[in-house]
């Protein structure tokens, strides 16, 4: 008797380590738009993209058309060596997306851009310390997990890490109980507390900070806050970086999250939906600051890969083209649904976002996090075809990240099948 074939999650069990955490182990052998097919042909309408990468869905035609076109006149030429065509066309469009006045850095991830920009703004500021903010996910990096603080696995085994690193207060408004500006307050006095107590502003070099938190919970600060952040980084000279590594491009409504805020970052870093699926990052910043950041203090070798430059490219002329309005416009309506769902089923909690970023917070009748329930109605979801993400510290956030080609009979279906199993496991 002939055995059966493995899966692909068995035959990883062999050779793949566990360190990278799987949300499933699913098999998938094609993407088509806002589905993902397995290796047993069974289709799955992906809400979490690649962790908000393919935000212009799965082998979208005209990205894959740039890629082929440009596969066939050079996949790789090594940015430290030569120029091509798509490296510098996607950094003058970066430029000319950002206000104009900027150059723009290309590496692969986002923890390699984050890196990078705490070394810009070190190199500049001649400053040794950087404030990050609790709850926030920077990276798995040596650096980069020193400036995340969304869970201790992440630092565990690993310090000591990168020196002068100092959390602050992200406001988070529904968990305090406090009103937005109250809120505000309270995190802006903690600040300068850390000023007052345990580093001088005068040694900071940066602070970074994502406009949304992402794996944190999905949670969208009061502007005031961004606001109040800008203000201070210009009163003691400090680098404000914003990590929109998975806020940009489309996500929140718009090209990027520090739109919605009336803030501009000093330095600003690029992943995730940047390329649609290709290895692409990026760190944007004035031409006065990235002057100072001399040849062969930073680099890499594919950064710039002139294949993911032109799915960039092809990606942007598409957000430019309609799919950054249905993004607002999806968005809008899906967070209609899921709070319609909530009444209804009167469940404790906040569904919360920008654009298509939006996380649905559960609480128990107590006000106290609910992980039994979002892991077990995630899975659920999964049974009935539906690919979802958690997020939050408590791991009691769904966080929903569908393609900005979303529509509303994708969300219908989705917003289904979470009321069905949502109806069962709060009765």
């Amino acid at each position: 008797m002939t055995a059966s074939p493995k899966s692909l999650y068995e035959r990883a069990q062999a050779v793949l380590p566990p360190a990278a955490g799987r949300a499933t182990d699913l098999g998938v052998v094609r993407g088509e738009g806002a589905y993902l097919v397995t290796e047993d042909g069974r289709r799955y309408l992906d809400f979490a993209s690649g962790v908000a990468v393919t935000n212009v869905g799965h082998n979208h035609p005209k990205v894959v058309a740039a890629a082929k076109v440009q596969m066939e006149s050079l996949i790789h030429g090594g940015h430290n060596v030569v120029y091509y065509p798509s490296y510098v066309e996607l950094a003058e469009t970066l430029n000319e997306l950002t206000g104009g006045g900027n150059k723009v850095y290309f590496s692969n991830s986002g923890a390699e851009a984050n890196e990078g920009a705490v070394k810009l703004a070190k190199k500049v500021t001649k400053r040794p310390a950087v404030i990050a903010f609790k709850r926030a996910f920077h990276g798995r990096t040596l650096a980069a997990a020193s400036l995340t603080a969304s869970g201790s696995l992440y630092r565990k085994d690993y310090e000591g890490l990168l020196p002068s690193v100092y959390h602050a207060e992200y406001p988070y408004p529904f968990r305090s109980g406090l009103s937005e500006d109250a809120e505000t307050e309270r995190c802006i006095r903690q600040l300068e507390e850390l000023f007052q107590l345990q580093v001088d502003p005068e040694t900071v070099a940066a602070m970074i900070v994502e406009p949304v938190q992402g794996e944190g919970g999905y949670i969208v600060p009061p502007a005031s806050f961004i606001q109040k952040i800008r203000e201070i980084c210009d009163k003691y000279g400090i680098m404000l970086i914003f990590d929109e590594i998975q806020t940009a491009f489309g996500r929140t409504g718009k090209m990027f999250a520090y739109e919605h805020f009336g803030v501009k970052p000093d330095i600003l870093t690029l992943a995730k939906g940047i390329a649609s699926g290709f290895p692409l990052s990026a760190i944007v910043a004035p031409q006065a600051i990235m002057d100072q950041w001399p040849a062969g203090t930073h680099g890499g070798t594919y950064g710039g890969n002139p294949v993911a430059c032109a799915a960039s490219l092809a990606t942007i002329e598409l957000l430019k083209d309609g799919l950054l309005d249905q993004a607002a416009q999806m968005g809008e309506y899906f967070r209609e649904q899921l709070r319609k769902v909530q009444q209804d089923l009167n469940i404790q909690g906040e569904v919360r976002g920008l654009g298509l970023m939006i996380g649905f917070e559960i609480v128990g009748d107590d006000g106290r996090p609910a992980p039994a329930i979002v892991g077990e109605l995630r899975a659920k979801c999964m049974e009935d075809g539906l690919l979802l993400l958690t997020c939050g510290t408590d791991k009691n956030v769904i966080r929903f990240m569908p393609p900005t080609i979303v529509t509303k009979e994708h969300i219908d279906e989705a917003v289904a099948i979470i009321g069905k199993h949502l109806r069962t496991l709060v009765s």
